[in-house]
């Protein structure tokens, strides 16, 4: 019984979803935001959408703790609803406020490094041109076997 605290219930602290916008340029940053979500106390479930550039965290958390957590990785994260970005303020040092506001039609676009619409199904992924990855030629095999003595 010596070891039980009390702890002040000053912060609106529930179960809740929380949704944030967040720009997710590759499958890594979708990575590192997961794992920087799963460390937080109290999160059960964090699911990113990468092609929606959508964050959804269950859990009995604080929202603004939340978001200050994921700002830490990718700055321009912000809540899915505008008036949630509003009517909540979070830390100044992590949070660079818009200069600009939305308008309906900047609403439509994605905030990724690349846009598709929605309505074709021909775009369910990425195509193979924007994704990076490094040439294996004939060329840097025929580099590396006349250089290596281990046969």
């Amino acid at each position: 019984m010596g070891d039980l605290q009390i702890v002040p219930a000053y912060n609106k602290v529930e179960a809740q979803y929380v949704e944030m916008m967040v720009p997710l340029y590759s499958y890594g940053c979708e990575k590192k935001i997961k794992k920087a979500l799963s460390h937080l106390k109290g999160i059960y479930s964090v699911k990113v959408d990468y092609y929606k550039q959508k964050v959804t965290v269950w859990g009995i958390c604080n929202k603004l703790d939340v978001l200050a957590m994921v700002k830490k990785k990718r700055k321009e994260a912000r809540f899915w609803n505008a008036e949630e970005n509003d009517q909540e303020s979070v830390d100044d040092s992590i949070v660079q406020k818009e200069d600009t506001v939305k308008t309906s039609s900047d609403s439509d676009k994605s905030s990724a490094f690349y846009t598709y619409s929605p309505s074709s199904p021909r775009f369910k992924r990425p195509p193979l041109s924007l994704i990076r990855t490094s040439s294996f030629t004939w060329k840097a095999v025929k580099k590396v076997f006349s250089r290596s003595i281990s046969f």
